[in-house]
């Protein structure tokens, strides 16, 4: 879809937050507003405010070490499972994912857990599979990173098998792989949403999109550009079709403005110029080596800086209402939002730049 597409025809835009469940999220930098919204305290006030404004999505990170410097940046984090069970429980509407690492969980373990959020919230959860690349992390745990395209066939082994014991009747469901084998699986309460809670996957590779098209519900894209996010979304929608299935992108950009466009520069030069080196190398050394979905070419240090590799939207709020509406315009259909302070920046959210979003039709 070009950016001139219409929309009469499209959903309205969902707004998201990439949500600050981790130290120093997500400016690899010492210049930090709200060092301490990482708790779990903070994490629901902040929840709260974004349902209460029609948010519909919360997406977490999942970490399990930090990555070294002086803000060892993401080294304290809260499990996802155990976040989003205590956040649904205070939320009414929002939807809120978990992340899970394939290594980490077994697949009847995640499909337990997950039935049970799922009807804890009446169908409120959702389900983001990461295949796991961080040699950092699982080297601490003993567990071997193994190739690129095997995680991927491993991964579509997993989402296989959530489907089948959340989708079969009781009892019946085997699966053999080289990496799983099920005998007679079953997972009781099965989950209230039909025919399973949504999937998502966070992978841009040649893999990824391929095991995205065929399996997922949503693609989670990690870009550089919006014109980057649009051929990125077009390919994920034109492999689904492949397969006769829907899916759909979000992209997580960092949203910063101020009352000109120039204060917002002078902003974000001031969070790179704070940046954590030596956390910054270690964070990109890994994302651009292991995990096969960031282009070298398009990320230098500065847009791990800024965002740890999120989307960089920023201007005045003119500016960020455009750039937004050209990335729905564009095939996106959620922005997860990477915020300075959330708490705060989501009332100046509210007053600043939803207005102007509901006038273009972008959001309702």
């Amino acid at each position: 879809m070009s950016a001139n597409a219409s929309t009469e025809d499209r959903l309205p835009l969902k707004l998201g937050l990439f949500m600050p469940n981790c130290s120093n999220a997500y400016s690899i930098s010492t210049l930090k507003r709200e060092p301490d919204d990482w708790t779990y305290e903070s994490n629901l006030r902040i929840a709260l405010r974004a349902e209460e404004l029609g948010f519909e999505l919360l997406f977490p990170v999942a970490k399990w070490r930090g990555y070294g410097g002086v803000t060892n940046y993401l080294g304290t984090s809260l499990e996802t499972m155990t976040w989003a069970s205590a956040l649904l429980a205070q939320t009414s509407r929002i939807k809120v994912f978990s992340t899970v690492h394939v290594p980490l969980f077994h697949p009847v373990v995640t499909a337990k857990m997950g039935a049970t959020l799922d009807h804890m919230s009446q169908g409120r959860w959702g389900l983001n599979v990461v295949s796991g690349w961080s040699e950092r992390e699982f080297g601490m745990m003993g567990i071997e990173v193994i190739p690129h395209a095997e995680r991927y066939q491993r991964t579509a082994a997993y989402i296989e098998i959530l489907k089948g014991l959340w989708t079969s009747e009781p009892g019946t469901f085997s699966y053999d792989s080289p990496w799983y084998h099920i005998r007679d699986g079953e997972v009781l309460p099965q989950p209230v949403q039909r025919p399973h809670p949504v999937i998502a996957n966070a992978g841009n590779s040649e893999d990824a999109r391929a095991m995205t098209a065929r399996l997922c519900d949503w693609a989670f894209m990690a870009v550089s550009s919006i014109e980057a996010g649009a051929e990125l979304s077009a390919d994920f929608k034109a492999r689904a079709a492949a397969h006769q299935r829907t899916v759909r992108c979000a992209v997580y950009p960092y949203v910063l403005w101020r009352e000109t466009e120039a204060e917002a520069e002078a902003e974000r030069r001031r969070i790179i110029d704070a940046m954590d080196r030596v956390a910054t190398e270690n964070w990109a050394r890994g994302l651009l080596s292991q995990s096969g979905s960031f282009d070298p070419s398009q990320y230098p240090l500065e847009a791990f800086a800024f965002g740890g590799g999120a989307l960089p939207v920023v201007g005045n709020a003119e500016g960020v209402i455009r750039q937004i509406s050209q990335l729905y315009t564009s095939g996106i259909d959620a922005v997860l939002m990477v915020l300075e302070s959330y708490y705060d920046d989501l009332a100046r959210f509210q007053r600043e730049i939803m207005p102007g979003l509901r006038d273009l039709k972008v959001i309702v």
